[in-house]
C-alpha cells in the first residue's frame, strides 16, 4: 500500500494494484467492509494498523509505538509516534526533550510520554507489501471474531450447509456466509458429496487457521444422530425420555441406549414412533444403509450388557468390575448373532456399555457314558448256544394233538 495524503493513494488488496484518489480511501474502506461483511469501523481499524506498520518499516523502528489515523471526511492520513520525555535525547526514535514535548502538550513532564505527529509523504514498495499483509491478517482476525460471535451459541447443534468444493476427502461447505470443513474422519462411510448439495451437519468446533475462522462440522459423529432424534422426539425436551449412550460406526450401524423417566412410558417405542416414523426420519437423513438398534438402558450392568447385545439371547453374564471386562455366555446357535458381521455387534455393545465383552458359547452337556455290564444285566442276554431251538411246524401240530388227547382221557 502506498499513500500520499497530498496527492493520491495506491491501495493494494487481494493482490490487485488499484490507484485511488486520497479522498476515495474512505470509499475503499466501505467497499471492503461490504465485501467482507464487516463493520466499517473494523476495516478502518485494520487499515490504520497497516499504515502504522508501513510507517515503522520505512521511517521508524519496528519497536516504536506508532498509530495512524484516517480522517473519514477528507481522506487525510496522519501518523502519531509515542516518545518518552527526557532531559537529554539519546535516541530520537524513542525520546524527545522537554521543550519540544511542551510544544505538543504543555503539561508534559520528564518521564512522561507524548505523541508526535509525523507527516506522511509516501511509502516504499516493501512498506506497501507489509501494509497489505497486515490488512489481510487483521481482516481475517475480524472475520474470525464475527464468525465466533455468530456461531458460538450454535456449537453442538445441527445446522444447514451447502457443499462448495470437494477436495479429495475434504469437503468444504458454506454455512450462512461462513466457511465450514468436513474432514474424512467426520464423514459417513460410503456417502457421496458434490458441489451444490444441501446437507444437515453437526457443528463441532470453530477452528482458527491461516485462512481465518473455519467451522468444523460432522455427519459421522454419534452426537449428530442424537441431535436428529432430539428434533424428532419432543418427549426428550420435556425430560420424559433420554438417550443414555450412543455407539456408532457411521454408515454401517448404530446402537442407542434409551431410558424413560416417566412411569408407563415405553422408551423404545417413543423413539421408534408410530409405524416407525421417527426412526425412519433419522435413517432417511443418515442413509438407509445404516441400521439403528434402540435398546433399553439399565442401571444394573449385567442387564445393560444383555440389552446392548440385542437381538442376541444371552444365557449368562459374568462381570469383572476391576478390569471392566465381562464374559457373556450365549447358546451355540446365537454365537454368530452375538458377534455380528466382522464383530460389529459385540464391538458396538462394548462401546455402548464401557465393558470389554468376551462372547462364549454355552457348553453342551455330554452324553452319559455307556455301561455295557449294566445293559447286559438288564437285557439278560443269553448266548445263542444256550437258547432253545425252535420246533418245526409238523412237530408243533403233533404236540398240539397229543395235548388234546391227554385232556380227553382225563375227563
Amino acid at each position: 500500500m502506498l499513500l500520499n495524503p497530498t496527492k493520491r493513494s495506491v491501495f493494494f488488496i487481494k493482490g490487485v494494484h488499484v490507484e485511488l484518489e486520497t479522498k476515495q480511501l474512505v470509499m475503499a474502506v466501505k467497499a471492503i467492509a461490504e465485501e467482507k461483511n464487516l463493520p466499517e469501523s473494523v476495516v478502518q481499524d485494520a487499515v490504520e494498523q497497516a499504515l502504522a506498520a508501513a510507517w515503522r518499516r520505512d521511517f521508524g523502528d519496528r519497536d516504536q509505538e506508532v498509530r495512524s489515523q484516517i480522517n473519514v471526511n477528507t481522506g487525510e492520513v496522519v501518523v502519531f509516534v509515542t516518545k518518552e520525555v527526557v532531559e537529554s535525547v539519546e535516541d530520537e526514535d524513542f525520546e524527545i526533550n522537554l521543550s519540544d514535548a511542551k510544544k505538543i502538550d504543555k503539561d508534559s513532564v520528564i518521564g512522561g510520554t507524548v505523541e508526535k505527529k509525523e507527516k506522511v509523504e509516501s511509502f516504499g514498495r516493501v512498506a506497501a507489501q507489509t501494509a497489505k499483509q497486515v490488512i489481510l491478517q487483521r481482516l481475517r482476525e475480524a472475520e474470525r471474531e464475527i464468525v465466533m460471535a455468530e456461531f458460538e451459541d450454535k456449537i453442538n447443534t445441527v445446522i444447514n450447509g451447502t457443499v462448495t468444493r470437494v477436495e479429495g476427502r475434504l469437503i468444504r461447505l458454506e454455512l450462512n456466509k461462513a466457511q465450514g470443513i468436513m474432514p474424512a474422519s467426520e464423514q459417513i462411510q460410503n456417502e457421496r458429496y458434490y458441489p451444490g448439495q444441501r446437507l444437515k451437519v453437526y457443528l463441532k468446533d470453530v477452528e482458527r487457521g491461516y485462512r481465518g475462522a473455519q467451522l468444523v462440522v460432522s455427519r459421522g459423529c454419534p452426537e449428530f444422530v442424537e441431535s436428529l432424534f432430539r428434533a424428532e422426539v419432543p418427549e426428550m425436551e420435556n425430560g420424559a425420555v433420554d438417550i443414555k449412550g450412543i455407539a456408532r460406526e457411521a454408515g454401517v450401524r448404530s446402537k442407542i441406549a434409551v431410558a424413560s423417566n416417566v412411569q408407563g412410558v415405553d422408551p423404545v417405542g417413543t423413539f421408534v414412533g408410530g409405524h416407525g416414523t421417527r426412526v425412519q426420519a433419522v435413517m432417511s437423513e443418515i442413509g438407509e444403509q445404516e441400521k439403528i438398534d434402540i435398546v433399553v438402558w439399565a442401571e444394573e450392568s449385567k442387564q445393560y450388557i444383555t440389552n446392548a447385545l440385542s437381538p442376541t439371547e444371552v444365557t449368562q453374564v459374568i462381570i469383572d468390575e476391576a478390569h471392566k471386562k465381562a464374559r457373556v455366555i450365549v447358546p451355540e446357535n446365537q454365537l454368530s448373532v452375538a458377534i455380528g458381521k466382522s464383530g460389529q455387534n459385540v464391538r458396538l455393545a462394548s462401546k455402548l456399555t464401557g465393558y470389554e465383552l468376551d462372547i462364549e458359547s454355552q457348553e453342551q452337556k455330554p452324553e452319559p457314558e455307556i455301561n455295557e455290564e449294566i445293559i447286559k444285566e438288564k437285557a439278560k442276554v443269553v448266548p445263542m448256544s444256550e437258547a432253545p431251538k425252535l420246533k418245526k411246524k409238523s412237530d408243533l401240530e403233533s404236540s398240539l394233538l397229543e395235548a388234546v388227547e391227554e385232556h380227553g382221557e382225563e375227563k
